[in-house]
């Protein structure tokens, strides 16, 4: 909650300044590179179990993102009671079966095809832990008043991008997984009008026997993801 005395503008000198040489800056580019490419999206995960202040850290990371008026709006709910996350699963699985049962489009189901998804998640009950990510579309200031916030899904997306790579950066594997509608996470997990679940990501450490899919390996080249225009051009 928001003080409004603390609102005003105040410049600060710029904290925690970096100065990189221009070969340090292409190691390190080269080298989060090279990590962040054997991120994997898996399905099979593993029981073994992730301590919660590994979470906890993770979030804390995804909450340094940036956002549209530094609201940060968003909320983290970090699930490892088992109760909660077979009732997810339940609920994500019903609406997972009207997906499949006609309610996504052909198109859409052949899109899905060479990832080799269907209705089934027990990767819901069997990952040691679900964060479920919320959107909030308003805020209240500490004396009970309400605020709009600005830049909702870009700054959430921001968010999950870091929280996904500070899993990652931790040795954990996760799955983003939309079902749609998700107003049961508001339900189960009780959280207010004001926020919107966006995902439910599963976190754990893989199975022995984790598989991706061949087509998730194939990535989109350089020249199709990036134009440059440089000084010469």
């Amino acid at each position: 909650m928001i003080d409004k005395s603390s609102l005003a503008y105040q410049a600060l000198p710029m904290p925690d300044r970096r100065d990189y040489s221009d070969e340090d800056m292409h190691s390190r580019a080269e080298a989060f590179y090279e990590d962040v490419r054997t991120r994997h999206t898996i399905r099979q995960f593993s029981d073994r179990p992730v301590d919660r202040t590994v979470i906890e850290t993770c979030v804390r990371a995804a909450g340094t993102a940036p956002s549209g008026a530094n609201q940060q709006p968003w909320h983290f709910v970090a699930i490892r009671n088992p109760g909660l996350k077979r009732k997810i699963r339940e609920a994500a699985e019903e609406e997972e079966r009207k997906f499949y049962d006609g309610g996504a489009g052909d198109a859409w189901i052949k899109a899905l095809e060479p990832i080799g998804t269907n209705a089934d998640k027990p990767h819901l009950e069997i990952a040691p832990w679900l964060i479920v990510i919320f959107a909030q579309r308003w805020g209240s200031y500490d004396d009970g008043s309400r605020y709009k916030h600005y830049y909702v899904p870009e700054s959430v997306g921001i968010a999950t991008g870091v929280l996904i790579t500070a899993l990652h950066h931790a040795g954990l594997s996760t799955l983003t997984h939309t079902p749609n509608p998700m107003k049961f996470l508001n339900d189960i997990l009780d959280r207010p009008e004001a926020e919107k679940p966006v995902m439910i990501l599963a976190v754990g450490h893989p199975a022995e026997d984790a598989t991706v899919p061949a087509a998730a390996k194939i990535k989109k080249p350089l020249g199709e993801v990036l134009s440059v225009f440089d000084v010469e051009d």
